[in-house]
């Protein structure tokens, strides 16, 4: 019947739109993916940390031993929700810059769809909570542009953080498009990963209790295991035993269990240390004591989300969805790099130069895993990680690269505990899901000409151990490193930064035979190696890869010029929100000046006017005592001054000034009047913190010696902050800090 408008209702015939209907038999959809997880960090893939939940669904379903990423996760993340390869959509290295290459703009093209945006004309609703840094920081704040936010990419919902990292017990969250602070503090017994399980577990039941008979897809993706590592002391601590034995005999011991469980062949050989990796018995004690700490806070972190899991598989249970949820568990990359050899307590000193030597690290050992500790383990440890591979993310070798996938799905899968040993890739994902579900990849969306898939659909493996190997070839690259895989073989070349690529020495290995690319047969077989790197060259020009680029900091040197341009002032009003650090005033290596606009009550007042940053590294001004204090804090050393007289009631001017002459000098003023300095021998010479900037308090990580937030009592007018032009920033330490923050 045709719908008409008459004169009146007898003689007119009402329309109703058809509403979208999932096809049938979808299941749910719930996507756990983890942070720089290396491929033997699991349980069931050969580790001794205490991952039960992730285990039993290995045992309902299925690991893969082949899957593969991009060894960054910002990249990783864009093929993942694409199926496509992160330089053709734009990705092609880190949200934190667009370098203004089509293949590296920092940011998802809109010509490239994302799975719940091709899932939401079928049905599904689609909620993503955690780690999201798929689009560029620069457009983080509070006026975005939005449309690469997750909700602009096609999700209903969102719970998370934006950047590669985030404190894990004061988080810098945003609900939707709107920052806010954590709902609880360290003291209360606030952690980020329990917050983010208890969202999903929100989310699944409104959808459950809204829309029963429409599918859902849960996109959950944890802080853990990125640094910092920080998770319940008692949980790190009961590591301390398992570790001490160090990073030779655990690759050994995790090579083993992975013959027994048939992870790797059983001739599966043990590749040499990784460069600059010494032998564990060449450490003095002190130094194994403090790597065993921090190797305790990667695993404790690891164990508590799979704690956290349980809870989230425990509620699907009780509500009876969990048998028809399509489960995937799997790591963005291999582990991480950026710890060091030495590895780290709080990052935070070194990021800016100061230096933290083991007798250091040895007396602030019980602040690994707190809110006073930026952990990350050394570079033996993220090696033991990636066992039996070599090097580790950022790198094309295996270590970089090949990555855990843990598959469950009792109502859809026949398999019980099975593995799958093809080649598999991330820009896979997407087409298996269209493929298990029947849906076409759209044409257009939004008015927008669809680029094609590039993965290709492993739909087949899931459902049978016979199923073919992929078919088309898969290109690496990352800073220059370079890899490609084609019919079982691989050739893979590490690039030295600032070498020419043309010096790159590429190996070539039969992983089919060679699960851990120990036997180079470039010099026995340099036809085949021509032939593959013949067809890196091919992939690179048809995914955009070109041109190659090696030069990590001044990519960030150029972001930040041209997402601040020549702004120099900066106004906070109150009533402001919180601001990122990456849209926040940038005080690095720099003379500035501070100044806020507060009437002071009779009887005076007391709180923060402005902080930025939080209690492992930042700055504040505040009024404390009676008198205008500020405080910088680098790495936890915090250096103050307090003015000389009290500040008086009425319309006051309280700023500081720092100055840059002769090193650093921090002068307070009220009124424009000197009222006290400071000089300091530290200062922001590279980053000033993950956390963001608040006005007129500090949300749960104070900066300096007050109870957070210390709310300003006040009132506050404004915040101004103006730089000078006299930033010379080290180029080389800023890009080394901004590698160590992905």
């Amino acid at each position: 019947m045709t719908a008409k408008i008459g004169k009146t209702l007898a003689d007119s015939t009402p329309f109703w739109p058809p509403t979208p209907r999932p096809p049938k038999g979808a299941p749910n959809i719930l996507v756990i993916l983890f942070d720089d997880v290396g491929f033997s960090d699991f349980g069931c893939y050969g580790s001794p940390i205490k991952t039960p939940t992730i285990d039993a669904l290995a045992a309902e379903g299925l690991r893969f031993t082949g899957f593969h990423t991009t060894a960054m996760c910002s990249t990783t993340r864009a093929a993942l929700l694409t199926g496509r390869n992160h330089h053709s959509v734009g990705m092609g290295c880190l949200a934190n810059f667009d370098s203004g290459f089509p293949g590296y703009r920092g940011k998802i093209s809109r010509q490239a769809g994302t799975l719940p945006e091709m899932l939401k004309p079928h049905g599904y609703r689609s909620y993503m909570v955690g780690k999201w840094h798929a689009t560029s920081l620069s457009e983080s704040g509070p006026t975005g542009p939005f449309d690469g936010w997750p909700l602009g990419r096609g999700f209903d919902r969102y719970y998370g953080f934006m950047d590669a990292e985030t404190d894990q017990f004061a988080p810098e969250l945003v609900r939707d498009n709107t920052p806010i602070p954590p709902p609880a503090t360290f003291e209360e017994g606030y952690h980020l990963t329990t917050d983010l399980v208890d969202q999903s577990i929100r989310f699944i039941a409104d959808h459950a209790a809204n829309a029963p008979d429409l599918p859902w897809l849960l996109w959950l993706a944890p802080g853990a295991c990125h640094a910092p590592h920080q998770a319940p002391k008692a949980i790190i601590e009961s590591y301390d035993a398992v570790f001490e034995h160090g990073w030779d005999v655990e690759r050994e011991q995790r090579l083993a269990r992975q013959k027994a469980l048939g992870v790797v062949p059983p001739d599966t050989q043990l590749p040499d240390r990784n460069d600059g990796v010494g032998a564990w018995d060449s450490h003095d004690a002190d130094s194994r004591r403090v790597f065993t700490r921090l190797q305790s806070a990667f695993a404790g972190m690891l164990d508590h989300a799979d704690r956290e899991i349980a809870r989230l598989v425990g509620f699907l249970k009780d509500a009876g969805l969990k048998d028809d949820t399509l489960i995937l568990v799997l790591s963005d990359n291999g582990a991480s790099q950026e710890g060091g050899p030495w590895g780290f307590v709080n990052a935070m000193g070194p990021y800016n130069l100061k230096g933290e030597p083991i007798a250091e690290k040895l007396a602030n050992l019980e602040d690994v895993g707190g809110p006073n500790s930026h952990s990350n383990f050394p570079h033996g440890w993220a090696m033991a990680s990636n066992t039996p591979l070599k090097r580790y993310k950022q790198n094309t070798h295996g270590g970089g690269i090949r990555d855990p996938l843990v598959v469950s799905w009792p109502n859809g899968l026949a398999a019980r505990g099975e593995l799958r040993h093809g080649f598999r890739h991330a820009c896979d994902l997407t087409p298996t899901l269209l493929d298990l579900l029947g849906i076409e990849p759209p044409k257009t969306i939004a008015g927008e000409t669809q680029i094609p898939l590039e993965g290709e659909s492993f739909a087949a493996a899931l459902k049978g151990a016979e199923a073919p190997a992929r078919s088309r070839p898969q290109y690496f690259e990352m800073f220059g490193h370079r890899g490609l895989w084609k019919d079982g073989w691989k050739a893979v070349a590490f690039h030295p930064p600032g070498t020419p690529f043309d010096a790159d020495t590429w190996e070539l290995y039969n992983l089919d035979a060679d699960f851990s690319e120990t036997n180079d047969l470039a010099a026995a077989e340099p036809e085949r190696l021509k032939a593959l790197i013949d067809a890196w060259w091919k992939e690179a020009e048809a995914c955009q890869v070109l041109p190659l680029d090696d030069r990590f900091a001044p990519r960030f040197a150029e972001n930040a010029a041209r997402a601040q341009g020549q702004r120099k002032r900066f106004v906070f009003h109150a009533g402001m929100g919180h601001l990122p650090t990456d849209v926040a005033p940038d005080v690095r290596s720099r003379s500035y000046r501070i100044e806020a606009d507060a009437i002071v009550p009779p009887g005076g007042a007391e709180g923060v006017l402005i902080a930025h940053g939080d209690m492992t590294c930042g700055y504040s001004l505040y009024i404390q005592d009676g008198r205008l204090k500020h405080t910088i804090n680098i790495g936890g050393k915090k250096v103050t001054v307090a003015s000389d007289r009290p500040v008086e009631p009425g319309h006051r001017r309280l700023g500081v000034t720092c100055l840059r002459d002769n090193g650093r000098r921090f002068v307070l003023t009220i009124d424009g009047q000197p009222a006290g300095e400071v000089e300091s021998e530290i200062g922001f010479l590279t980053l000033i913190s993950w956390s963001g900037l608040d006005i007129g308090h500090d949300r749960s990580s104070p900066v300096a010696d007050y109870p957070a937030p210390f709310q300003f009592t006040g009132t506050l007018r404004k915040v101004v902050v103006t730089m000078d032009a006299d930033q010379d920033l080290d180029h080389e330490a800023v890009g080394n800090v901004e590698m160590a923050r992905q």
